[in-house]
């Protein structure tokens, strides 16, 4: 979380687009197979929902 912290608004967005294409990936490598790495799965949600979280209370932060 430290690191998502330290990161620029234009790296924060980048970020968020590579972890959701990530996992996007991820979903359709192992639809057919229905073998899944869950833990990966949700490491990358993790990780999305985090720079989502920056980004948004940054943007509260600007407005008050």
């Amino acid at each position: 979380m430290k690191d998502i912290q330290k990161k620029s608004d234009a790296d924060l967005a980048k970020f968020i687009e590579e972890k959701r294409e990530a996992l996007r990936e991820i979903r359709f490598k192992t639809a057919g197979s229905g073998m899944r790495d869950v833990k990966e799965i949700r490491n990358i949600k993790r990780e999305v929902a985090q720079g989502l979280t920056e980004r948004n209370a940054r943007a509260r932060k600007s407005m008050a």
